[in-house]
């Protein structure tokens, strides 16, 4: 059997690994779903949630039991574990887990013959339980660290982010603030990237230099923990900064590493290489722009039940309104992220209403047609004003405002809110589009730089790959196309459902198969097999389409600035 390399997905609702040969070619995917795989720790979703707190949080002996029956099943369907000469992975990001001064030694000396879980929990721990990321308990510690940055844009400034409850550095000071005697007794402190990895490691592994910035702690461009904003999360805990530091533990700068050799209780129960090797594990969402070759300045957009933007970019530009991560494989460069609550539920509103005018069934039929025959901002001449139609089904986040519809008019550098001149629900097939791809557009702007080889040497993407439900629908990729842009084209993304784990396989493939100073990037697409992965769908820039859309624009920042005026959460 060739060599294989081996990613994990450790997200909310289950565990994912998918093994790769040198090639990049998938030859072994296996699945652990929790609620269905392991009922007996009572999640849905893989979840606890505590409404009354916000609190939404996973038993960590469920994710360590869901590892060792993942390779179970692997071993059972004859998968050779000792062809792996790699492994790295994905984890849900912000996620902590809180080790005990046992832990160590545990990890050090476990026995083969016995579960992983059996030995770990509780005793390697001093809480059973990790943070999810859809946990809203936060609200008084995000105040605080905003507060001690000197306000939200600062802090965005410095950790790539605003504060968020999800984050890990507002995680932890509630934590401290709840159970001071538990995180007292705390020893180290993970993110959920690396448990996974200290798991396989047998030891406890150090933060990854991408996921360390979905913590609100990281100063990025200093390249160290910011001062000020650890010491808020340790209070006035006895050792303060140093303490917490200490309990954080090393972050690991040198991407792709070897970090070492896998853990022997590996070895004896399940037959891998001892010699195999543990490379870095970062977040989810990083692992997921390591699937494909993505260049610089190309951009994935996914049409799921969310929306999200994520782009490689050279250019440091943060914001209160989008994340921005230290590349998890090259230095110099940085993870862009924009994810919207309103993606497809919105879109398919708007459809049903439609539909429904119409007296037909639920189908995109209808829809589609109203998009691709309707003009740029539903004008019918270029004397009509500009229509801009803002839908939030559920709250928003981007920008912070509550759930509503708003239509509004453009023209001559003036929007009023109004539904004169709409056929509505008509107009509003386009006009959801347009709005979702014209709020990407504004806020990834300022990131891209003006290319010689663009029409105009416009700020546009190199690339604009769709992927999600929404990319099988012709109408929408183009619409969104059409407002993005994308000099080289627009591209239809299949990577299956497993990008998290595909990427981790890569990483690994990339940490120790590539040669001296080789980037990811390169390393990737001399393998890539493009044909099978992606589909060129069209043009993405259409000379004078784009430059259209920017004059729309204008009219889309003043409609939102009123929105956020009259609805601001």
């Amino acid at each position: 059997m060739p060599a294989t390399y081996i990613g994990f997905d450790l997200s909310s609702s289950g565990l994912k690994c998918l093994a790769v040969t040198a090639d990049l070619k998938a030859i072994h995917e296996e699945a652990i779903i929790f609620d269905k795989d392991l009922p007996h720790y009572g999640v849905v979703g893989g979840v606890h949630k505590n409404d009354q707190e916000n609190e939404v949080y996973a038993p960590v002996a469920m994710w360590i039991e869901a590892l060792d029956l993942i390779l179970a099943r692997m071993k059972e369907s004859g998968f050779d574990f000792s062809s792996v000469k790699g492994v790295s992975g994905a984890g849900q990001q912000h996620g902590s887990v809180y080790w005990s001064s046992k832990a160590e030694n545990i990890l050090a000396s476990l026995d083969s013959k016995a579960p992983l879980v059996e030995q770990l929990a509780p005793e390697a721990f001093t809480h059973p339980w990790s943070p999810n990321w859809q946990d809203h308990s936060t609200q008084a510690e995000c105040e605080q660290f905003e507060e001690a940055a000197g306000n939200a844009e600062t802090l965005a400034r410095i950790t790539g982010s605003r504060a968020h409850h999800r984050f890990t550095g507002p995680q932890i000071k509630r934590f401290h603030r709840l159970r001071p005697e538990v995180y007292e007794k705390t020893a180290r402190i993970s993110l959920v990237s690396s448990f996974l990895c200290s798991l396989f490691l047998g030891r406890i592994a150090p933060l990854d230099i991408s996921d360390v910035c979905g913590m609100n702690l990281w100063d990025i461009q200093g390249d160290d923990w910011d001062q000020k904003l650890l010491a808020l999360a340790a209070e006035s805990e006895k050792g303060g900064v140093s303490a917490l530091t200490a309990k954080l533990g090393d972050v690991e700068r040198n991407q792709g590493k070897n970090l070492g050799s896998i853990s022997p209780w590996f070895v004896d129960r399940f037959g891998f290489n001892s010699e195999c090797a543990i490379c870095p594990f970062t977040g989810d969402n990083p692992a997921t722009i390591l699937a494909l070759p993505l260049r610089p300045m190309d951009a994935i957009v996914s049409l799921g039940t969310s929306t999200t933007l994520l782009m490689s970019t050279p250019t440091y530009h943060p914001s209160v309104e989008y994340h921005l991560f230290n590349h998890p494989t090259t230095p110099g460069l940085y993870m862009f992220m924009l994810c919207y609550c309103n993606g497809a539920l919105a879109r398919e509103s708007i459809r049903d209403n439609l539909n429904k005018s119409l007296g037909n069934d639920q189908s995109w039929e209808e829809f589609n047609e109203a998009a691709l025959s309707t003009a740029i901002a539903g004008k019918a001449f270029p004397s009509d004003p500009a229509k801009i139609g803002v839908y939030f089904p559920l709250p928003e986040n981007i920008p912070n405002v509550h759930e509503g519809t708003w239509r509004f008019n453009y023209k001559d550098g003036k929007v009023i809110q109004t539904e004169e001149g709409w056929n509505i629900p008509h107009d509003d097939v386009r006009a959801i589009l347009e709005s979702q791809a014209l709020s990407m557009r504004l806020r990834s702007e300022p990131l891209l730089s003006p290319d010689p080889k663009t029409s105009g040497n416009i700020p546009q993407p190199r690339r604009l790959y769709v992927v999600g439900g929404g990319s099988k629908n012709p109408a929408i990729a183009s619409v969104m196309a059409e407002v993005l842009g994308g000099f080289e084209g627009v591209y239809k993304l299949d990577i299956g459902s497993n990008a998290c784990a595909l990427g981790a396989a890569y990483y690994a493939i990339w940490a120790l198969e590539k040669r001296d100073g080789e980037a990811f990037e390169d390393y990737v697409a001399e393998r890539w097999d493009e044909d099978k992965q992606v589909k060129r769908i069209g043009d993405a820039y259409k000379e004078g389409v784009w430059e259209e859309y920017g004059e729309v624009l204008k009219g889309f920042r003043l409609a939102e600035e009123e929105i956020v005026r009259s609805a601001h959460n």
